[in-house]
């Protein structure tokens, strides 16, 4: 882990209790002395910090340095897509979130599942979680939209991944493109799209959604 997330990352002094303080005291067993580094994930900073107190409860924490320290992925890439199975999405979602994904939004797109249900909650958690491991600095951005029309209004010039003699260029600097869910998207979604806006993979196998949404991201940001 090479920072720990505190929302008050940067005051003068911290006190950390519960899982906070567990992983500093039974996980990493650290002392008095010790020095940790902290983010709160809004201000881009890295925050150096002082153990000046250690028991079975708490940890004080004094504030020694902070720090410009931005890690993120070199272009920012916006990716639209349409609902699958959650627990899929929990899958790979710290593999994009590791990659430099700077946003996606769900969308409720013509074969998605309505039952499922985006935790937002919960998929900050993993979030939180990988960005502390990969050192980014900044939290990827979730949102949810209830159609692919409402998506482009707001993003009209969207990519889509689809079947098409356009394979995914990099050179192209694509800043937002939409993923499908199982099965692919319906007629009328794909009419909403220019051939020029329709790109794909030269490969003659079928990707799942997860894994169409990570090869475009390590394609597009690696």
């Amino acid at each position: 882990m090479l920072y720990l997330y505190h929302k008050e990352a940067g005051q003068p002094q911290l006190t950390l209790v519960g899982d906070e303080h567990r992983y500093i005291f039974k996980v990493r067993r650290h002392k008095v002395d010790d020095t940790l580094y902290l983010r709160n994930l809004e201000d881009g900073l890295l925050h150096r910090y002082l153990i000046t107190y250690l028991d079975k409860r708490a940890v004080n924490l004094d504030l020694q340095e902070s720090q410009t320290l931005e890690i993120k992925a070199k272009v920012p890439l916006h990716i639209g897509w349409c609902v699958i199975d959650p627990k899929n999405i929990e899958k790979v979602l710290p593999s994009l979130n590791e990659m430099g994904v700077d946003k996606i939004t769900f969308i409720y797109c013509n074969r998605s599942q309505k039952s499922f249900k985006v935790d937002f909650k919960r998929l900050e958690k993993i979030l939180l979680n990988s960005s502390q491991q990969s050192g980014r600095s900044e939290m990827m951005q979730l949102e949810m939209v209830e159609d692919l029309e409402s998506f482009l209004k707001i993003n009209p010039k969207s990519k889509m991944l689809n079947f098409s003699e356009n394979s995914v260029d990099p050179q192209e600097n694509i800043e937002t493109i939409v993923i499908g869910c199982e099965g692919g998207f319906h007629e009328n979604e794909v009419a909403l799209f220019t051939s020029e806006n329709i790109i794909g993979f030269d490969t003659p196998l079928v990707l799942k959604s997860e894994s169409a949404v990570c090869a475009v991201a390590s394609k597009l940001l690696l």
